[in-house]
């Protein structure tokens, strides 16, 4: 299986059972390659704080829910073993968020990964650097055929 394909495969085999990114929050996986995966979602009136812009969790987790995708892209299970995010910009009702996640480096289990959150116009709204860590197991089996 060719890195691409196997990356692609992770990423439709976690999309389908995550339900915080799917039906929680209303995200749409875009694209899951080898360190890399895409995500979007719409900031919905459910996605607002008190001061009528998209709270900083949402967008974290759009965030999050990127660097998991790029982590486990090469069937390895990986989990996030910290986390940095800085806000730039706020987003508002109907913004339509994408988040695009690139691996920096991968060494032995550690993994370090950038992700860049722009909104519809590529304005950037915030950065998010994580830590991943492999642990045991694969997202799907490698000798089970699609």
């Amino acid at each position: 299986m060719s890195p691409e394909a196997r990356a692609a495969r992770v990423g439709q085999t976690m999309f389908a059972v995550d339900a915080a990114s799917k039906d929680t929050m209303g995200m749409e996986l875009l694209s899951c390659e080898p360190g890399r995966a895409s995500i979007r979602m719409v900031v919905k009136p459910l996605h607002l704080n008190g001061h009528q812009i998209c709270h900083g969790g949402f967008i974290f987790t759009l965030a999050d829910s990127t660097f998991a995708f790029a982590c486990n892209s090469h069937n390895k299970n990986a989990v996030a073993a910290g986390c940095s995010i800085e806000f730039l910009k706020p987003a508002r009702l109907g913004d339509v968020l994408t988040c695009e996640g690139v691996e920096q480096t991968l060494s032995g289990r550690h993994g370090i990964y950038d992700m860049r959150v722009t909104n519809q116009t590529g304005e950037v709204v915030a950065m998010f650097r994580g830590k991943s860590a492999v642990i045991a197991g694969t997202v799907f089996p490698e000798d089970e055929q699609p």
